[in-house]
């Protein structure tokens, strides 16, 4: 009897191990045009999908992605997103894309991190420094100068950056393992919260003096 009870009780749990790993890989449906019409759309992965025999090319179509975009601000770049917001049916698809545009020697899309994606990015004009820094407790920086048609990938979850260390205008291209990716920028996120932080944490993390940290808040 007790043997018994041992097989079944083996069944059973093999049965639940085997349910707790199920998933799926893959979208169930040809494509998820993402619509923000609760009445007539079926709830998937954070939108809602457009009727099938609804959708149109414009769908699945984006423009501009080669414009220049203006640069003057306090990083000295511009980040042009391609995700589900500009293009609906990316949702359940898991990809987008990016153009950055950087200023002349300086410009900088600061360390962020992608919570969501992995991203690899091409340099289409342009001499980027690049680099991502490994989780704790190594903290290893990995960094590499790219050129013209160089590519670096950037593993999901860790904080990178991209710096143009040319005399001319950069640009580059990212593609994101994520129709919507996300994006924490570590300064405005630490020092620019809403609301603020208490500057004793800031002060006591990034030992500064509690001015330092206030100034920074300011900024931000």
């Amino acid at each position: 009897m007790k043997a018994v009870h041992f097989l079944v009780a083996s069944v059973f749990l093999a049965l639940a191990s085997s349910l707790a790993s199920a998933s799926d890989p893959s979208p169930l449906q040809d494509f998820c045009v993402a619509i923000n019409d609760t009445k007539n759309g079926v709830f998937v992965n954070g939108k809602f999908c457009k009727d099938p025999k609804l959708a149109t090319p414009n769908d699945f179509f984006f423009s501009g992605l080669n414009i220049p975009r203006n640069t003057e601000n306090q990083v000295g770049s511009t980040v042009t997103p391609v995700n589900v917001a500009q293009i609906p049916g990316l949702n359940t698809l898991g990809i987008s894309l990016a153009r950055i545009d950087y200023a002349p020697y300086g410009g900088l899309n600061p360390p962020n991190i992608h919570p969501r994606a992995t991203g690899i990015l091409v340099v289409q004009k342009g001499t980027l420094y690049v680099g991502f820094v490994t989780s704790n407790p190594e903290n290893k920086l990995f960094t590499k100068v790219l050129n013209k048609g160089d590519v670096f990938v950037f593993p999901a979850g860790l904080i990178h950056f991209h710096f143009n260390i040319g005399k001319t205008k950069a640009v580059a291209i990212t593609a994101l393992s994520s129709q919507d990716p996300g994006t924490i920028k570590i300064a405005n996120a630490v020092f620019g919260s809403n609301p603020a932080i208490n500057p004793d944490v800031l002060s006591k993390a990034f030992q500064l003096d509690q001015n330092v940290v206030k100034s920074l808040q300011k900024k931000f």
